[in-house]
């Protein structure tokens, strides 16, 4: 996601043309992107650091992003955020 004080054309764009199509009460939108990763093995402590490092050294812009790891596994999530 972009980080809070960039700016989010599109994610405006979005919020702008929500009223238009019937959807009232919407007071922010923001845009992002999505990467999804099947792992082998088992998710530990050491996979996620991976993961992490995979994220915020190609993944992600860093600059202008944040990121957030999560991993599903059948009805159970949880999460791992920077």
């Amino acid at each position: 996601m972009l980080k809070p004080e960039i700016l989010d054309p599109q994610g405006q764009a979005v919020q702008r043309a929500l009223p238009r199509l019937g959807f009232e009460g919407i007071s922010d939108v923001r845009q992002g992107k999505r990467f999804e990763l099947e792992v082998d093995g088992p998710i530990d402590e050491a996979a996620l650091a991976r993961i992490r490092d995979l994220a915020e050294s190609f993944l992600a812009n860093t600059v202008i992003e944040d990121f957030t790891v999560k991993v599903e596994e059948g009805a159970e999530v949880a999460e791992a955020a920077k």
